[in-house]
This record gives structure tokens, C-alpha cells and sequence, in this order.
């Protein structure tokens, strides 16, 4: 079965599962039009196959369509739009240096 990212507002943080299986996630506060990153999180055993970058681009994608603006406090979430560079238009033009992107 495929990863799947979810939202978990009342957790205020994206899942990827495998199955039933809570493989990790990405904490945010999410404030009128802006959503922090804070904290990514893989469980061991489901480390080394790309669920980080996957529950990220899910994340990301997910604050695009919602208009949302990123501030990614993360240092994975930061690496992450780093090598998307497509990305970068999320965080706001004013916040860009300050997460070195």
C-alpha cells in the first residue's frame, strides 16, 4: 500500500501512514493565513525510504492549496524546499533570508 499524508488538524500536524501505520509526521501551528513547521518526525523502523520527503511534499502541497504561507522552522522542512526550489514561493518574500532560502 502507497504512503498516505493526511492533515490532523486537531493534532495540529500532517501523518504519513502505511496502512494503519503511523510512520511519522510534521507538527505545525497554523495562524490566519500562515502555517510553522516546527518539527518532522520518521519512526525508526520506517527511516531510509524517503517517508520524510514524501509527508513534506504532501504538506507543502497541501498549504499551496490553501493558500497558505510557509514558515518553515523545521531545519528538514527548510532542506527540503531548499532542493525544491519550486517551493520557495510559499514562504513569504520578507521571511526568505532569515531561513537562508
Amino acid at each position: 500500500m502507497d504512503p498516505q499524508v493526511t492533515d490532523n488538524p486537531s493534532q495540529s500536524r500532517f501523518e504519513i501512514r502505511e496502512g494503519e501505520d503511523l510512520a511519522g509526521f510534521a507538527e505545525y501551528h497554523a495562524y490566519k493565513d500562515e502555517i510553522a513547521f516546527l518539527h518532522t518526525e520518521i519512526g525508526q523502523r520506517f527511516g531510509g525510504r524517503g517517508l520524510a520527503g514524501l509527508l513534506i511534499n504532501g504538506a507543502l502541497d497541501a498549504a499551496r492549496e490553501r493558500g497558505l504561507k510557509v514558515l518553515p522552522y523545521c531545519p528538514f522542512v527548510r532542506g527540503w524546499i531548499t532542493k525544491h526550489p519550486d517551493y520557495v514561493e510559499l514562504v513569504p518574500q520578507q521571511d526568505r533570508a532569515r531561513f537562508g532560502l
